[in-house]
């Protein structure tokens, strides 16, 4: 069993739920991310998302495309990512998750890209533009890694292509809370709860609800519907203000809480 599969199946004997939180890789400088991941580790995230930087990210909101900016002047190459997060591995126990988007990977070398990022102890990559009716450009070289390609779904997926989302990897789906790009929000649409309670009857895998969650009441709140929360615009927005007391609190109390959800 893979380590991304063993953990969501650990949180299910133990009754918690899955917090992950996103991080750009190299914002702050690329020798920060080694020192991030730990923190987060140790705050009690389940798995983290660490982001390549690009010139186009189609998903992302105003904070990380900044959060990209900045990490692209400070030199930030997908490379560059790879190799720190093979110097964190040998620290950091819980799975890697590498955001990315198709071009920076057909520039690496599809081939290379998944051999140095299986050597890096990667365990599941997301890739937001790779439409499903694409994805044999790289999952099968994924899948030969035991690498998860993480897929996405949106309150826009039918049913049936719900249903044919879910039936591939043994990760977790990627639920889309939003019609539209990330970043914080202070309410949801109402048809959420329907779309959470339908993505998650027609799953095989664990579902995680991501995009606009940036408050504790939000994450249990849609952690009650799924099998636990995706966080990202909030713990790049704190860790840009170097706010870390307040992000080892969003983690740890979710932590904590999940156990009663």
């Amino acid at each position: 069993m893979k380590r991304l599969e063993r953990t969501f199946t650990s949180l299910k004997e133990n009754g918690r739920k899955a917090i992950v939180p996103y991080i750009m890789g190299g914002d702050g400088g690329l020798e920060c991310l080694s020192d991030r991941l730990i923190k987060l580790e140790k705050w009690g995230a389940t798995a983290i998302e660490v982001g390549v930087p690009f010139s186009d990210p189609v998903a992302d909101g105003p904070t990380i495309q900044k959060a990209g900016i900045r990490a692209l002047e400070n030199g930030t190459t997908l490379k560059a990512i790879i190799h720190e997060l093979e110097k964190a591995r040998d620290t950091i126990t819980i799975p890697l998750i590498l955001m990315t988007y198709m071009n920076p990977i057909y520039s690496y070398g599809i081939d290379q890209f998944t051999v140095d990022i299986q050597n890096a102890g990667v365990d599941g990559c997301i890739i937001p533009d790779l439409p499903l009716e694409e994805e044999e450009i790289v999952a099968p070289q994924l899948t030969k890694a035991g690498i998860e390609l993480i897929r996405l779904v949106t309150p826009t997926t039918t049913l049936e292509r719900i249903k044919t989302i879910s039936s591939r990897g043994k990760g977790f789906l990627y639920a889309v809370t939003v019609k539209g790009i990330t970043g914080t929000r202070s309410n949801y649409d109402q048809s959420l709860n329907e779309f959470l309670q339908t993505v998650k009857e027609v799953s095989s895998i664990p579902v995680l609800a991501g995009f606009g969650i940036s408050k504790g009441a939000q994450m249990k709140e849609l952690a009650a519907l799924c099998d636990g929360v995706i966080i990202g615009s909030k713990v790049v927005e704190l860790f840009e203000k170097n706010d870390l007391k307040e992000l080892e609190t969003l983690i740890s109390v979710f932590r904590q809480e999940s156990k009663i959800m």
